[in-house]
């Protein structure tokens, strides 16, 4: 009982968070096909089952079709999410790509693979979403991992730059959006352990180790403990940003500034003189 009051709560949480990203940034609209990318970790699992419950009760009608790419990484265990996803009643389909053997051949041993298993999943699920007419991709990523994708571009790419709720691909082919992108990472922890998802850990390939990723949100925990509210602060930041306090002379006419000239004023201040 006590669990279930537990659940009842962080799914209302997390429903709140999604509905008001997808309002603030106009993610879904009448008739839209979204394609879900179901990994099988927690994010997309939760993604996938707060966009089912908001389908039943939204004012608008909207499709919902699943997709899981199969990189065919040692171990993993082919059978789970389609019989999840079976059992939920869901239009879903499993995309075979062998990326496994080409970013094991190309990536040097003891470097990470993310980079380029991430470039060569988003090539193959865009070119998916296209051949299906979907007009939106829905992915997982949650505030924390906005908020850590900021740091990793400032600390090792010199860009202030992050990840938007809402994206236009550079092909301009697809919209990517991210309902999730208010929720935190820890009411979608705890509510994938309420709900028991059949969790797929990211570990398969084994290069999770030296991620970059890790040391940044092993340092926004840290600052979390000792500042609560610090991760919400700087979140908030990114949507509210001023041009005219940064550098980059691309979005703000620094070159072009001038301080305002008034004649009478100047002829009072000669006067003195």
């Amino acid at each position: 009982m006590k669990d279930q009051f537990k659940l009842n709560r962080s799914r209302k949480n997390l429903r709140r968070d999604v509905g008001k990203a997808i309002a603030d940034f106009n993610m879904i609209a009448d008739g839209d096909l979204i394609m879900v990318c179901l990994s099988g970790g927690k994010d997309s699992f939760a993604m996938l089952d707060i966009l089912q419950s908001l389908q039943k009760h939204a004012p608008i009608d909207f499709r919902i079709h699943v997709v899981n790419l199969d990189q065919k990484q040692p171990d993993f265990p082919e059978h789970v999410l389609p019989e999840y996803l079976a059992a939920a009643g869901v239009d879903f389909k499993v995309l075979e790509q062998d990326t496994y053997s080409i970013v094991t051949e190309k990536i040097d041993e003891g470097k990470t693979y993310c980079g380029l298993c991430s470039r060569l999943r988003r090539g193959i699920l865009y070119n998916y979403a296209d051949s299906i007419g979907a007009s939106k991709i829905a992915l997982g990523h949650h505030r924390d991992d906005i908020v850590e994708t900021l740091f990793l571009n400032m600390f090792y790419g010199g860009r202030l730059k992050a990840m938007p709720p809402k994206l236009l691909s550079d092909d301009k082919r697809n919209i990517v959006i991210r309902p999730l992108a208010y929720c935190k990472e820890k009411e979608i922890t705890q509510y994938a352990e309420l709900s028991e998802f059949p969790i797929i850990p990211c570990n398969l390939c084994g290069s999770q180790d030296n991620l970059q990723r890790q040391a940044i949100k092993s340092m926004l925990q840290e600052w979390d403990k000792q500042h609560p509210g610090r991760i919400e602060s700087i979140f908030r930041s990114i949507a509210n940003i001023s041009p005219s306090q940064l550098a980059d002379d691309n979005y703000f006419p620094f070159k072009d500034l001038v301080a305002r000239s008034d004649s009478n004023e100047s002829l009072k201040v000669r006067e003195l003189i």
